[in-house]
């Protein structure tokens, strides 16, 4: 199974997290992409981060609908989803107590449905884009069927907590998880902070697509993925200016935090490999 996973150890927790790549993708005229989630093993049980494409989805590629699969051109393979992966490293879907989703498009909460038993945790905003859909951009990123089955919904309407000057909204403490508001792609979009001995791990989600839009010296995106985050952003101008925001986080703590995409390979590759 070519499924790369590699787990963080960590000195003062007891938690070690697994980088999956839950549904590879091939857009046409763009960059190979990937689907980043976050496995984090803890003593008291599993957190996911993202869920990816789900194993109803491989079953029936119907599902995502044709615009999806044809411009995404998606990789649907059953080992490739969390739950198989979960599985593969040893660990019983069931102990994944809580999923933490950076936003609900349908890419994101595929794996939902895998999990039926995990508290959900999600930003307000996200929470009711979703269940609304009222516009056309909204009917075509959020897939009802993928929540269905009844989901354990933790909706997070504030943000009760900072994180770097940003607001947060805490969703554990052990390890310290939160989720960090930043609307753009999505009107809920969040991305999620993890804390790691030394530093934290911040999943920005698709709040940028390519590592390069974040190089401090030079950004930089290719033209066809930097026109199909334009399409697909609820708010373009404003997923811009979250992006300047992550650029300035980056200048004041280089050390301190990890930024990474979802849909970026290069990072992906650099964190499962140890880095």
């Amino acid at each position: 199974m070519s499924v790369r996973t590699t787990p963080t150890r960590q000195r003062r927790s007891a938690f070690t997290i697994h980088h999956l790549d839950c549904a590879p993708m091939r857009p046409l005229g763009a960059e190979p992409l990937v689907a980043h989630c976050m496995l984090i093993a803890t003593g008291s049980g599993l957190v996911l981060v993202d869920t990816g494409i789900g194993a109803a989805e491989v079953s029936d590629p119907r599902r995502l609908g044709a615009l999806f699969r044809h411009t995404m051109r998606p990789v649907l393979d059953l080992s490739r989803t969390a739950v198989h992966q979960v599985r593969a490293l040893g660990y019983d879907p069931y102990d994944v107590r809580d999923i933490v989703m950076t936003h609900l498009d349908l890419d994101r909460a595929g794996g939902l449905a895998d999990f039926p038993h995990a508290r959900v945790h999600v930003m307000a905003d996200e929470y009711r884009a979703a269940m609304r859909r009222d516009t056309r951009l909204e009917a075509n990123r959020y897939l009802p069927a993928q929540w269905a089955h009844g989901v354990d919904w933790v909706v997070h309407d504030t943000a009760d907590s900072h994180w770097l000057g940003f607001p947060a909204s805490r969703v554990l403490r052990s390890p310290d998880i939160m989720l960090v508001p930043l609307p753009g792609h999505t009107r809920g979009h969040s991305a999620v902070a993890v804390q790691e001995p030394d530093r934290w791990l911040l999943h920005a989600g698709d709040a940028y697509f390519f590592h390069g839009e974040t190089d401090l010296r030079r950004p930089r995106c290719p033209r066809a993925l930097a026109l199909h985050q334009r399409l697909v952003a609820d708010d373009h101008e404003q997923r811009l200016g979250q992006l300047e925001r992550l650029m300035e986080l980056r200048r004041a703590h280089p050390r301190l935090v990890r930024i990474f995409s979802s849909h970026d390979a290069h990072e992906f590759d650099l964190l499962a490999g140890g880095d």
